[in-house]
């Protein structure tokens, strides 16, 4: 019986060609939509599920109360980890970070400028990443040792054993590879080339070994932990809360609750609210989860929509089976096993298409995403997929095809399309306001993006280039510095211990005039050299800049304009404020400028004068008189001058403050390509209705053109109900996209207004779309000669 329903399936299919490829490529395209942004959630659900025992893998972080507000914050100090280590016996593993940062690795004539990571020797036993050289119990024990990924130690050493073999560092020290592990998978939070241990940096860094014996206020580390197995999250929790609070005279201390943040959340789950994590990455995977199921159900509309129309031409058939004693279910079983058909068929071309987009979609996701062949899972995934498809797409058509009364059917007395109207232009309507929807998302996306990268920025980033300070670079500033300003190609440069895009520090302001009593301002700080705000181009609001090599402003302090608001200070040049236990003088304050959020208010941030020689990062302004190429050709020879050892190593800043928006950058790009589907895949549908209007009417038409009707006439009889629908749909589409798109502009500081325009433009552009989809149908109709459509009469 199903071999002969299969047979009926494919004659039909045959029978009817052009609806058979509307159908077919119509749900292709949806399912291909639907799998491709499943194969990318699937991606970004599996970030971190590969290290074995990751559910019981934390970092631990510091919710501070700042006058009633809570902060979240992932840095933490070296005391946290010890008391951690030794106090709380829930623990595994407790392993202290000192930030990923590069460093230049040279093997004889080999030299790597690459990002790694300082950390405990208990780091590698809990992220337990494969061994191919060593073990994670030794590895990290020797201060003057490194551990490598596989393609690192190739890189250095070729195929050979790179066990017990010296690396360069920094051209500072010799360090001794104790490890090498497999290459860190591209759906893992961490990213690194090299672990070197964190004992390596408290020996050599004066910095760290201080910190180690200093207060719950030094928050200058990351601290990653592991529980023991069947340890509950919720009792150490308890434990650990107050564990800072003993601090009485740290006022960062007291106000600091320790929290443990699951590794699982990492990557989805990273804007904390009220101290917990709320949202993140997660609410764009939920949209184009949304987009997946929304562009599905429209190729499923189109499915339903098209084989209703037909139903006309199959109801004598429906009679006839059931005049020969079919029954009802084994009619519904026929046309679900249609439906079934046409949908695998369309699984089997949807294949095919997301085959061949990967490429372009890995490309702009930066992804490596693959359709899991091998994976039995999958198919079962899949089959039930294609299964639940089927059946959905199929059964109001095999339902009311099945409805059918025989006597009725056979006498000619039921007139099939038009009882199907009203739920056929229902589904219509659902279809076109979900396509409008996506259409006025996309829209508002692009605005919101180019209404954050008009925003005045604060400072000069068009020339603006940083380059790594390291150990040589810093012992050769000054000439450095004199030989790069005489090339002409640079007219200012400076250190600071942030990039110019980000603040990496910040801190608490112990004292200032008219401080309340309890209260807490935390607020950026950036340590800065000579003619940082004439490199940067940022501009004072009142007083004076540091003066180039003045001892005396190490103890004077600049704000930013938001700084100043935040401290209530009405004249604050001059005034006197405690940080860190010493007095400092506002000696000026610089207008606002964005270095963390184009989308947020500026940071308030302090600025204090570099007492101890360069930082770490080297900014400098290039010429507008030379070419950029040029420009960076003529100076290259002078870094490799004064750092021979590692290749001259650069960025241009204005791509770095570009890279903040490519997060809204993908997700309007992926809504925009989602949004083209979506609509084609509707117009596909309109296109197949468009036509089974026009040969259902055909006599209507022929008989109006006898009587005088002019070709736009009857263009305009068949367009008509067709633009009434998609007109509709903007109706409906307009006020929910309104809503959600209104909730998800709340996020940003800096966001526009949603005005009616973008709801007018995206209504037009949906009606021209109309307009041309169903126009060549109905022009076809309005030509045709009414001769031929009248002679059956």
């Amino acid at each position: 019986m199903i071999k002969n329903y299969l047979k009926i399936a494919w004659r039909n299919l045959l029978h009817n060609k052009v609806y058979s490829l509307l159908n077919i490529w119509g749900l292709a395209a949806g399912m291909a939509v639907a799998l491709i942004i499943g194969l990318w959630v699937n991606y970004q659900y599996s970030y971190d599920q590969f290290l074995p025992g990751n559910g019981q893998l934390y970092q631990v972080m510091r919710n501070y109360n700042s006058n009633g507000d809570t902060l979240t914050f992932s840095s933490t100090s070296l005391k946290l980890a010890d008391a951690l280590r030794h106090n709380i016996p829930e623990f595994a593993h407790v392993a202290e970070t000192d930030g990923w940062g590069a460093h230049g690795l040279m093997v004889g004539n080999k030299k790597f400028y690459w990002y790694g990571v300082q950390a405990g020797c208990d780091f590698l036993k809990m992220f337990r990443y494969p061994f191919i050289y060593g073990n994670a119990d030794a590895a990290l024990k020797d201060p003057f040792s490194i551990v490598l990924t596989e393609s690192t130690a190739k890189a250095l050493f070729g195929n050979t054993d790179p066990i017990n073999k010296l690396i360069r560092v920094d051209n500072h020290d010799n360090l001794k590879v104790t490890g090498v592990i497999k290459d860190i998978p591209a759906n893992s939070t961490f990213q690194f080339k090299y672990v070197i241990p964190f004992s390596y940096y408290e020996a050599t860094q004066r910095y760290v070994k201080m910190a180690r014996t200093g207060s719950f206020g030094n928050n200058s580390f990351a601290i990653y932990a592991e529980l023991k197995p069947g340890v509950s999250l919720g009792a150490v929790s308890a434990k650990i809360r107050d564990i800072e609070k003993g601090e009485k005279d740290n006022i960062n201390a007291m106000n600091s609750n320790v929290i443990l943040y699951p590794m699982l959340k990492w990557h989805l789950f990273s804007d904390f609210k009220n101290g917990k994590a709320a949202s993140g990455f997660i609410d764009y995977v939920r949209i184009f989860t949304l987009i997946g199921a929304l562009v599905l159900l429209i190729a499923c509309i189109n499915f339903i929509n098209l084989s209703t129309a037909r139903s006309e031409k199959r109801a004598r058939e429906v009679g006839v089976r059931k005049a020969i004693g079919s029954q009802r279910k084994d009619l519904i079983f026929q046309f679900l096993i249609e439906s079934s058909l046409v949908t695998f068929i369309s699984f089997l071309f949807s294949i095919l298409l997301v085959q061949l987009a990967l490429p372009a979609f890995n490309s702009l996701t930066g992804t490596l995403i693959s359709i899991p062949y091998a994976n039995p899972v999958f198919w079962i995934f899949m089959l039930v997929c294609v299964s639940l498809t089927g059946i959905m797409a199929g059964s109001r058509p095999a339902f009311y095809l099945s409805s059918f009364n025989p006597v009725r059917v056979l006498k000619g007395a039921i007139q099939v399309g038009k009882s199907a109207s009203v739920s056929r232009k229902i589904l219509v309507v659902t279809q076109f306001s979900c396509s409008i929807a996506l259409i006025i998302s996309t829209a508002i996306i692009y605005r919101q993006i180019q209404y954050a990268k008009d925003r005045p920025i604060g400072y000069q980033v068009s020339r603006l280039m940083a380059t790594d300070m390291n150990a040589d670079l810093a012992r050769n500033f000054n000439a450095l510095k004199n030989d790069l300003l005489q090339t002409g190609a640079v007219t200012a440069l400076c250190t600071s211990s942030s990039p110019a895009t980000t603040v990496w520090s910040h801190t608490d302001v112990d004292m200032f005039p008219g401080k309340r009593p309890g209260e807490t301002v935390e607020m950026g700080s950036i340590t800065v050299s000579d003619d940082y705000f004439k490199t940067l181009g940022m501009q004072m609001q009142s007083g004076r800049d540091f003066v180039p090599g003045s001892k005396a402003d190490t103890s004077n302090v600049i704000f930013n304009a938001a700084a100043i608001k935040r401290l209530r200070l009405d004249n604050p040049v001059n005034q006197l404020i405690t940080w860190g236990g010493q007095k400092f003088r506002i000696i000026g304050v610089v207008k606002d400028a964005l270095m963390n959020s184009p989308y947020s208010a500026a940071d308030p941030t302090m600025f204090t004068f570099s007492a101890n020689g360069p930082n770490g990062n080297l900014l400098y302004q290039l010429s507008p008189k030379m070419n950029a190429h040029a420009a960076v050709e003529k100076i290259s020879p002078i870094f490799n001058k004064y750092n021979p050892v590692y290749p001259y190593d650069y960025r241009f800043v204005d791509k770095q403050y570009n890279e903040k928006f490519s997060q809204e950058e993908l997700i309007g790009k992926l809504a925009g390509i989602f949004a083209v589907l979506a609509i084609f895949i509707s117009c596909l549908g309109l296109f197949g209705l468009a036509a089974f209007v026009a040969e259902q009417r055909t006599k209507e038409i022929g008989i109006r053109k006898v009587l005088g009707a002019s070709v736009s006439q009857v263009w305009l009889l068949l367009s008509g109900d067709f633009i009434l629908l998609v007109t509709i749909s903007c109706v409906i589409a307009s006020p929910l996209a309104f809503y959600f798109l209104q909730k998800w502009l709340l996020k940003y500081d800096y966001h526009i207004t949603i005005g009616p325009g973008v709801f007018i433009i995206s209504a037009i552009a949906a009606i021209v779309i109309t307009l041309i989809t169903i126009s060549f149908q109905a022009i076809k109709a309005a030509i045709a000669n009414p001769v031929k459509s009248l002679r059956s009469e």
